[in-house]
């Protein structure tokens, strides 16, 4: 069975395509929209090859950082990335973006999953609740209904270890597994230095997750 996998390269979506590697061929999809992490992608390609991804594709939507303007902190050159979470660091429908363009290689690959990294933890997100992905998952099937009924397409299900009731640490647990050490070369930092900055959200959420799965954290931090 084939499933695409969302794969920006940090610790979530690294950990949850290998938690799904035993039992799928993985594709991976990496976006560029625009972000201030643009280290995460250079993460992304090197961990599309420790896992073996069939295909890795860098998707630029560039674009996306213009019209999203100054509405959120990961694009805004205006904002300032805050240390705990603060609603200007939620990127409008990101995740209904991405898995839109993810789901449409899937059609055409003939995958039946799809999948992003959203994890318990990611409550505050309204686009990483499982509620909202089975919403896209029904949409997406009825935009290829007449190619599912004629046995043209599969229909896809969109899947996060939210939907398994997993948290970030549990997720760390399966990929301390399966990576090991190199699990520490993911990037999760909002910025775009040389080492995880240690005091945005994001760096804060990692730190957290590490401490909670009982494991010791050798990420570079500056802070």
């Amino acid at each position: 069975m084939k499933a695409v996998v969302v794969f920006s390269g940090g610790v979530d979506s690294v950990c949850a395509a290998s938690f799904l590697k035993k039992k799928y061929e993985l594709y991976g999809i990496t976006f560029a929209y625009g972000q201030k992490a643009g280290r995460e992608i250079t993460a992304s390609k090197s961990f599309a090859k420790k896992l073996g991804l069939r295909q890795h594709r860098i998707v630029d939507i560039g674009f996306m950082k213009t019209m999203y303007g100054d509405s959120n902190a990961l694009t805004s050159s205006k904002k300032k990335i805050p240390g705990e979470f603060d609603y200007s660091i939620v990127v409008p429908i990101r995740n209904a973006v991405f898995l839109s363009i993810a789901s449409a290689w899937a059609f055409t690959l003939g995958a039946s999953l799809v999948a992003y990294g959203a994890h318990t933890g990611d409550k505050n997100y309204p686009d990483c609740r499982p509620a909202f992905a089975k919403k896209l998952e029904a949409a997406f099937n009825s935009g290829e209904a007449d190619g599912i009924k004629r046995g043209l397409r599969k229909s896809v299900r969109i899947w996060s270890p939210y939907m398994e009731g997993l948290s970030k640490s549990e997720l760390i647990d399966v990929g301390m597994k399966f990576l090991g050490d190199s699990i520490f070369r993911t990037w999760s930092c909002y910025s775009d230095k040389r080492h995880h900055c240690g005091v945005c959200e994001s760096c804060n959420n990692r730190k957290s997750a590490f401490e909670n799965a009982g494991v010791t954290d050798k990420t570079r931090y500056l802070h």
